[in-house]
Order: structure tokens, then C-alpha cells, then sequence
């Protein structure tokens, strides 16, 4: 097949994880976006969420984006790429700037989110995001859009996102090697909450928990404004390594059995019911009852860790509306059941929906960060930008870091 020479209405979003790699492929039609296709291949360089291991890194993203080039006929060039891991900070911040009685323009607003920016940050780490969560003027506060607005005096509340430099600049680097360029880089828990929220929910409130292999992202939305955001390093690897010394099986067969065979509720299981498993090389049965047994207690950890950063961040406060599930990590049977009973919220499962042209494809909690960033890239080059003053620092900095590297 011919591949498209890299088409200017192609997006791509990559999600480069601890357990997987995931390229969604949108184009924009008609002013819209459409899914064309989606690909994943297994990841083994990453380490809750951080690069460990350049190599195995860059040879997975080449496996995935030549699957997604392969389904599609497009020739992927550049990427939207989500960044995750421990390292990953956020704060509040302020800033006021003065603006002499005069209509407030665009560029007063990047003037003042600049303002806010001017905190200090330590020298191994960067701002990675600005994300503005309300402006005030002469006083008058809860305003969205201050732009055309008439005052002396502009301030805004934003939310900084900081990562270390070091994991930043291995991930472009990665990408880098496997022949693409990244325009943008973004929190990866922002991108999944694009894909799978309502506007009505970011409005009253809610709790995005973003489930994937290595940690588990938590972010807050209330009156249409990011709130928090926090980064557990625990997810669904836990899960196996937990089955796999349990019941004494490779790695690879626990995560077969995890997600063919796993309940997170061990009394909602047939006291009878057996299940196939490979151990030592020969095919057995055990009960699955057993199975949830051992995966039970990890669940109850990971809610435990969840509401222990809802109730420091005032997460009950904010999410009204209830918690939504997303991530791979996120379609474990009974997870859902046992996070309503143990966090007393409205719970649900969250994955792309609304989305043209994607049927079934994406409709898929794990792929709700690759989708998010799609819709991100679209929103970026349609000039609607989600989080504007994104990278003005370190990205430019990184990327010419990176190609120095392979002149």
C-alpha cells in the first residue's frame, strides 16, 4: 500500500505507557475530527511512566506507528505525545498585570499567565503546563473569558504543571529516534479527560482516575476549571506481579489471566467456578474465587490511595458529580462496584464517545488518552488551544536539545 506523503488535516496522538504504546490516527473533515485508525504495541522500557530503557522504547513507538501507517495508508511524521510519572507536579499560582482602563486583548492574557509563571521552579525541573483556572478584573472574579472586556486591573488564577527535565527530554529523545517529530507534549490525564467528559461534568465537578500499568493519574474539574491533579505510582502491573507470585506463573500468563479471569470482588464469585491456567509450563485449573482473592486486596489498596487524595485535596467538595474511571487498568470486572461502595461516590467507567467516524474503535477506556490527545492537536491547529502557554520554555528548549543530538 502507498502511504499518503504525511497530509496536513492528519493528526496523531501517542500514548507511550509503561504496559503499552497507542497511536490514534484522526483527520480533520469538514471542520470535525474523525478516527481513521488505531494501533498499540506492547511496551517494556518504561518504568511507572518514566523511560528506563531508550532502546526498547523507541523500538516499540517504531512497532506502533508502523501498525497504525499500515491500517491507515498515512505516512506519520509528527506526533502529539503524553507524558506521565511521579515526577509530574502541580501548583497554584497567581498573577495580575495592569492594564490602564482599555479593552482587554489576547495578548494581555498571555501577558498575565506569563505574570503567573514567574514563580520559582528548582533547575532540574520546568514548567510543563499553564493552565489558566479563572480570571478576575478590578475585583469582579469567576470570569472565563476577560478577552473584549473593559478594566485597570487583570489577574488570573493558574494551575503549573511541572515535570523533571531528565524524563522530558528521554521521551523526546525516544521520539526523536524513531523518526518523528513531537509537536506538543501533554499531561496525559488532561488528554483523557477531553475524550471522556461532559462539559456538564467539568461544570459541577468530578474526578477523573486514570488507570494505567504503572501509576494512576487523578485530576479534578469544577465550574469548567482544572483543580488538582496528583499521580499515584501504583496500576494495573501491580495487579499482575501480585497474580504471578501468587500463583506462581510467568508475568505475561498473570496479565492473560488478570484480564480474561480477574474480578476485583472475591464474594461476587461461584464458590465452584474454575478457570485454565498455565503453570510451570502445563495446563491446570484453579478456582477463580482464588484469583479474585489475590487481586482484591491490591484493589482495596489502590481506592484507599484515591480517597486518602480526595479528601487531602478537598475532592469531595469538588466532585459532585462523582469519579470517572478511565485507563486500561480501569476494565477489571467489579472495579467500578467496589470504588462506588468504598469512595461513596457515583462512579462509571469513562471511554471516548461522540467522536465521528470512530465507531467501535476507540470506544475503549485505554484508548481514551491517545483519542484525548488527537482531540488536543485538533483543538491546537483549529487556534482553541485547551491549555494555551503550553512548553513556551522547556519545549523549545528540548527539541533543540534533541536534535543536537543526531546532526
Amino acid at each position: 500500500m502507498l502511504l499518503n506523503p504525511n497530509p496536513g488535516n492528519i493528526i496523531v496522538g501517542l500514548d507511550v505507557g509503561t504496559t503499552k504504546i497507542c497511536a490514534v490516527v484522526g483527520e480533520v473533515i469538514d471542520g470535525e475530527i474523525e478516527i481513521k485508525g488505531v494501533s498499540t504495541s506492547s511496551s517494556s522500557g518504561l518504568r511507572k511512566g518514566v523511560v528506563v530503557n531508550i532502546e526498547a522504547t523507541v523500538e516499540s513507538i517504531r512497532n506502533a506507528v508502523k501498525n497504525a501507517e499500515s491500517s491507515t495508508g498515512v505516512e506519520i511524521n509528527s506526533v502529539y505525545v503524553g507524558i506521565s510519572g511521579g515526577h509530574i507536579k502541580g501548583f497554584n499560582s497567581h498573577g495580575a498585570i495592569g492594564i490602564r482602563g482599555k479593552e482587554v486583548a489576547f495578548t494581555d492574557v498571555d501577558r498575565v499567565i506569563d505574570s503567573a509563571k514567574a514563580v520559582y521552579v528548582p533547575l532540574d525541573r520546568e514548567v510543563l503546563h499553564a493552565i489558566p483556572t479563572g480570571y478576575t478584573i478590578d475585583g469582579q472574579n469567576g470570569i472565563k473569558d476577560p478577552e473584549g472586556m473593559i478594566g485597570a486591573r487583570l489577574e488570573a488564577k493558574v494551575y503549573i504543571l511541572t515535570g523533571a527535565v531528565t524524563s522530558v527530554q528521554n521521551l523526546l529523545k525516544c521520539c526523536e529516534k524513531a523518526g518523528l517529530e513531537v509537536i506538543d507534549i501533554v499531561f496525559e490525564p488532561l488528554a483523557s479527560a477531553e475524550a471522556i467528559l461532559t462539559d456538564d461534568e467539568k461544570e459541577l465537578g468530578v474526578a477523573v482516575v486514570d488507570i494505567g500499568g504503572g501509576t494512576t493519574d487523578i485530576i479534578l474539574y469544577k465550574d469548567g476549571w482544572l483543580r488538582h491533579t496528583s499521580v499515584l505510582a501504583i496500576g494495573g502491573n501491580h495487579f499482575t506481579n501480585d497474580i504471578a507470585v501468587g500463583l506462581r506463573m510467568s508475568v505475561t500468563e498473570a496479565e492473560r489471566v488478570k484480564k480474561q479471569y480477574g474480578h476485583a470482588i472475591a464474594d461476587s464469585i461461584d464458590d465452584l467456578e474454575e478457570v485454565e491456567i498455565i503453570q510451570a509450563g502445563q495446563d491446570r485449573k484453579i478456582l477463580r474465587r482464588h484469583l479474585s482473592e489475590i487481586i482484591q486486596p491490591r484493589t482495596e489498596e489502590l481506592i484507599d490511595l484515591i480517597k486518602n487524595e480526595l479528601t487531602t485535596c478537598s475532592g469531595y467538595d469538588i466532585a459532585s458529580t462523582g469519579v470517572v474511571l478511565t485507563g486500561g487498568g480501569s476494565l477489571l470486572a467489579g472495579l467500578d462496584r467496589l470504588a462506588e461502595s468504598i469512595l461513596e461516590l457515583p462512579v462509571r467507567i469513562g471511554a471516548p464517545a461522540g467522536i465521528r467516524g470512530s465507531g467501535e474503535i476507540v470506544k475503549n477506556p485505554m484508548y481514551a488518552t491517545g483519542t484525548g490527545l488527537v482531540l488536543y492537536g485538533f483543538h491546537a491547529e483549529s487556534g482553541r488551544e485547551l491549555y494555551p502557554a503550553t512548553f513556551n520554555g522547556i519545549f523549545g528548549k528540548m527539541k533543540e536539545w534533541v536534535k543536537g543530538i543526531f546532526r
